[in-house]
């Protein structure tokens, strides 16, 4: 039988050619595995874990090139985030969790649960993984424009973990990578598969890089979603933004773990 450790473990995790900063605060409780945003770092879930307390095992880390740890890699694809979640509750001993992902990290928790039902209590997505059609040729050269521009600003910033050792091509591929991915020919057969309870929570508004109602047009494919598959409710919508939802309204998500996991 497994056991999990008492004390908070923090280190690198090998994988591949590179390795993944991961901190595990141990315990007795439901283990709970957090999959940040496409450049986000652990951090922004602290006030979920510290919501949830500590009577739940936490398990974060960073994607590959992340925050100030996590080592570089000659694969930054989306299957190889996928494939990360795996090996890190391999590494972990962890045979079963609660699985939450915002915004990027929601579609690798889509994937990896409809993969994965016997390793997953539950997931809650955190306003993403949502099936729409938004990429266009116009918009795949935007992202790599606009990523080409703004090179200057964060490579003085890696050295702090706010923008990922990664050059602007690397950037914008994961980030047009993604958009494929939410095509509703792509992510809908995914969200149909999915077994076990699963909650989304949805934010409101426009954010940083959006505009016009695009993001809510986005969300609204979700109840459609939820009809077709009776595993998948959508737990709540929320008065924040995409980028402030883990800040604000981290009660709601907290509560849609409880409600997954219990």
């Amino acid at each position: 039988m497994r056991t999990a450790p008492t004390r908070t473990w923090t280190g690198m995790v090998p994988v591949g050619d590179t390795a993944l900063a991961v901190t595990d605060s141990g315990g007795s409780g439901t283990p709970v595995l957090y999959l940040n945003g496409q450049f986000a770092t652990q951090g922004y879930w602290r006030r979920v874990i510290a919501e949830l307390g500590p009577d739940w095992r936490h398990i974060t880390y960073d994607e590959r090139a992340r925050g100030r740890k996590s080592r570089r890699s000659a694969d930054y694809s989306f299957a190889a985030a996928v494939e990360d979640v795996t090996a890190v509750l391999d590494i972990r001993d962890v045979d079963r969790a609660a699985v939450v992902g915002w915004s990027y990290g929601a579609f690798v928790a889509a994937h990896w649960v409809s993969d994965n039902p016997g390793r997953t209590i539950g997931s809650v997505l955190v306003d993403g993984a949502q099936p729409h059609d938004w990429l266009t040729d116009e918009m795949e050269q935007g992202i790599r424009t606009a990523f080409r521009r703004l090179q200057w600003l964060m490579v003085p910033l890696r050295v702090t973990g706010l923008t990922p050792r990664m050059t602007a091509a690397e950037m914008a591929e994961c980030n047009i990578e993604v958009g494929r991915l939410a095509r509703e020919r792509q992510l809908g057969p995914v969200m149909d598969r999915i077994t076990v309870p699963t909650r989304y929570v949805l934010a409101s508004g426009t954010s940083f890089g959006s505009k016009g109602d695009g993001q809510e047009t986005i969300r609204a494919s979700v109840p459609a979603v939820a009809e077709r598959n009776p595993h998948i409710t959508i737990h709540a919508k929320v008065a924040s933004n995409h980028g402030a939802i883990l800040r604000k309204d981290f009660r709601a998500i907290a509560e849609a773990v409880r409600g997954v996991a219990g």
